[in-house]
């Protein structure tokens, strides 16, 4: 079963990813945090820099692009076959309102027939494979079967569904009966992406879909970031080993150029997926989450290590 890690914005960093690989070397493919270009198919100069190879050694990834003109998606298409990805990722799931408001994301679930004329144009233009990341459908779960009746006429390189739909942001429960039938004759490789964060969610997935391709985590991963170990049947998260990530997290963040504030501000972040590592914290990571430098941060975080119940096969918990 491949393990992948999901497209995160502010936690899937390529600062992120080069530290979590140097530590959890267990998964088997990253997508960067969609990239979103201008009309003219450019983006910014720091977007750039978190595509260059010289940026991601070693580390296996698919570009995300948030794109809803097949021009604009074939421009950083080719941006992208120029570094030398061979797949590039169209995000048709980001449920955020400001992007549905642009039509983009799973907003274009709601036109499927501009939907499958956008599909058309850039699966015959492309100079690289295609992956497409999905929601179930935009207003209910059951419009999955006229969403796969357009995605099966397609070369799709590996469709990744996120088993809600779009009303469901992240709070809805994920539903595996619609996955079924969108997974059952699907002619191409297929990821589930939904709620798996700990190993009894993994093995309730694996007894329920035997059959599928890879599993795509993004919460249960930033939380735990030895998720793809434990999954793979790998040793929980030690204390010390997550002290000496959080360590490195942070010098890697410094010696990128963030200022002392906003490296705390970054790391912030992710102790909002960290937390639930932790029981028994609420007052320690109140202060940690008061903290207005690096040096702040880290004093707080030690305390916290030092006072707080840890769990390292913990999963991560909806607040």
């Amino acid at each position: 079963m491949r393990l992948t890690f999901a497209p995160m914005e502010g936690v899937t960093s390529a600062v992120f990813r080069r530290v979590h690989r140097d530590f959890f070397p267990e998964a088997d493919l990253y997508y960067t945090p969609f990239i979103a270009p201008d009309s003219k198919g450019s983006f910014k100069s720091s977007l750039l820099r978190a595509i260059l190879p010289e940026n991601n050694c070693g580390i296996p990834l698919v570009p995300q692009f948030l794109v809803n003109n097949a021009e604009v998606f074939l421009s950083v298409a080719r941006q992208a076959a120029d570094l030398g990805y061979e797949e590039v990722n169209l995000n048709l799931g980001c449920p955020s309102a400001t992007v549905v408001s642009k039509n983009k994301g799973s907003g274009q679930l709601r036109d499927l027939p501009a939907l499958d004329a956008l599909l058309a144009d850039i699966f015959s233009r492309s100079p690289v494979a295609i992956s497409v990341k999905s929601r179930l459908g935009f207003s209910s779960p059951d419009e999955i079967d006229a969403l796969m009746a357009i995605y099966r006429q397609y070369p799709i390189r590996e469709l990744i569904l996120h088993a809600r739909d779009r009303e469901g942001y992240y709070k809805s429960k994920p539903d595996w009966d619609a996955f079924s039938r969108a997974l059952c004759g699907a002619p191409f490789p297929v990821t589930y992406n939904g709620n798996i964060f700990t190993v009894d969610d993994y093995a309730r997935l694996r007894r329920r879909f035997p059959t599928l391709d890879a599993v795509m985590l993004g919460r249960g991963a930033a939380a735990n970031p030895a998720l793809f170990r434990l999954l793979h049947g790998g040793e929980p998260l030690s204390l010390s080993e997550f002290r000496s990530f959080h360590v490195a997290l942070c010098q890697a963040y410094a010696a990128s150029g963030l200022s002392p504030h906003y490296t705390a501000s970054r790391m912030k972040e992710h102790w909002y997926y960290f937390i639930s590592l932790f029981s028994d914290c609420t007052r320690p990571y109140k202060a940690l989450l008061k903290a207005r430098d690096t040096d702040e941060l880290s004093a707080r975080a030690s305390l916290l290590f030092e006072t707080c119940p840890f769990d390292g096969s913990a999963g991560f918990r909806q607040s």
